[in-house]
């Protein structure tokens, strides 16, 4: 991956690493949903394909958004564990939450309105800070 950027626009660049339909998405299974094995991820509701998470994981690993280890209890089941980079892109998924929040909700009238999009609304830094920290803090499964 590592040198295959389209053009030196920061945003395009940006783009060639995220803006797939499913990167995002795994990032945010990661830190919002705590979801951590290969297995995690195949049984969530956005259904991704097998190869398709394959690629996107790797593509992060060797982008060091993530790292990949293996469980303190199962050594044959990978683990993987969001680093720094990875973290840095909690506004961004805040942002997106409360974009779709307030402009997609006429054309998908089935988006959840939750607890933690009313925290987002009323208090996105802190709640930007509190994903982190709690982030930080959580343990390998």
């Amino acid at each position: 991956m590592k040198g295959e950027f389209r053009c030196d626009c920061p945003i395009t660049s940006a783009l060639d690493i995220v803006g797939d339909k499913w990167t995002l998405v795994i990032i945010k299974q990661m830190l919002l949903e705590g979801r951590q094995t290969f297995k995690d991820f195949l049984e969530s509701d956005e259904a991704i394909a097998t190869n398709i998470l394959s690629a996107r994981l790797k593509m992060l690993e060797e982008m060091k958004m993530l790292t990949k280890g293996k469980l303190p209890n199962n050594k044959k089941t990978n683990i993987y564990r969001l680093t720094e980079k990875g973290l840095s892109l909690t506004p961004v998924i805040v942002d997106l939450a409360l974009w779709s929040d307030g402009n997609l909700r006429e054309f998908n009238p089935i988006i959840r309105k939750d607890k933690e999009l009313d925290i987002m609304k009323n208090d996105r830094e802190g709640f930007i800070q509190m994903v982190k920290e709690n982030y930080r803090n959580s343990s390998p499964s």
